[in-house]
């Protein structure tokens, strides 16, 4: 690795983030391997313990590195990516990128909306909606804690929603309730992990996730799904396209 230049404007931290980064993207160190320690990095770049602690903690708080107390901090998997340019389904972005994806149900159950899935639902006071939680995973590594609500009146037995996971949601509705979804509105924003969803997302509280909330909508334009979901930030990354 290049040394870093002391008297550049660029913080000492920052330029050493930019060491570690590249000798990753080079393939010097994959996934999985053990990076030099804290005294490691001071030794080699004359940095102080602080310096070095910063560059590993914002390279953890990206998911490019991982912490393993007691012995070490080691290279992360590469996110998952995934386009927001069009209509997408979970499953299949994993299916096409190679990985396998599982989903665990947490729970099935009828439940009386809030004010704000009745909006996005667009149902009466008196209108119940089905909950199905669940995590959704990749090669058996958790990426997603989502909820998905669902009209009551689309859904005559529950127990029919236990085959999600076998075939996708939207497939489910496709095949068994006619219901062919055809676009979706979706909306995020940054949150740090609450305790309860690190539990069931096998990482750590406190690190940045992404709340994704999408209103899904059949051809006729109906509403037919509103989910909730918390997206890991060191497992998953959204982009987009200008043009």
């Amino acid at each position: 690795m290049k040394p870093l230049q002391y008297e550049s404007v660029i913080p000492l931290y920052h330029q050493l983030m930019e060491r570690l980064k590249d000798s990753i993207e080079k393939g010097h160190w994959i996934p999985g391997d053990k990076i030099p320690s804290e005294n490691q990095l001071m030794d080699r770049f004359g940095v102080s313990r602080n310096t070095a602690k910063k560059a590993i903690e914002e390279l953890v708080q990206e998911g490019i590195l991982y912490r393993i107390q007691g012995k070490g901090t080691f290279v992360a998997k590469p996110k998952l990516q995934q386009s927001l340019m069009g209509f997408y389904s979970f499953s299949k972005v994993l299916k096409e990128k190679g990985l396998n994806p599982k989903d665990v149900i947490l729970k099935i159950e009828e439940v009386k909306p809030t004010a704000k899935i009745r909006e996005a639902l667009q149902l009466g006071e008196d209108e119940n909606a089905i909950e199905m939680k669940r995590l959704r995973c990749a090669n058996n590594e958790p990426y997603i804690l989502e909820s998905s609500f669902i009209p009551k009146n689309l859904i005559p037995n529950m127990d029919q929603l236990k085959k999600v996971g076998d075939i996708s949601l939207y497939d489910l509705f496709a095949q068994e309730f006619n219901i062919v979804v055809t676009r979706a509105k979706e909306a995020f924003e940054p949150v740090l992990i609450r305790s309860e969803e690190s539990e069931y997302l096998q990482t750590e509280e406190g690190l940045p996730g992404l709340l994704l909330e999408r209103t899904a909508y059949d051809v006729n334009g109906t509403s037919v799904e509103f989910c909730i979901s918390i997206v890991r930030g060191d497992r998953c990354r959204f982009y987009t396209e200008l043009t």
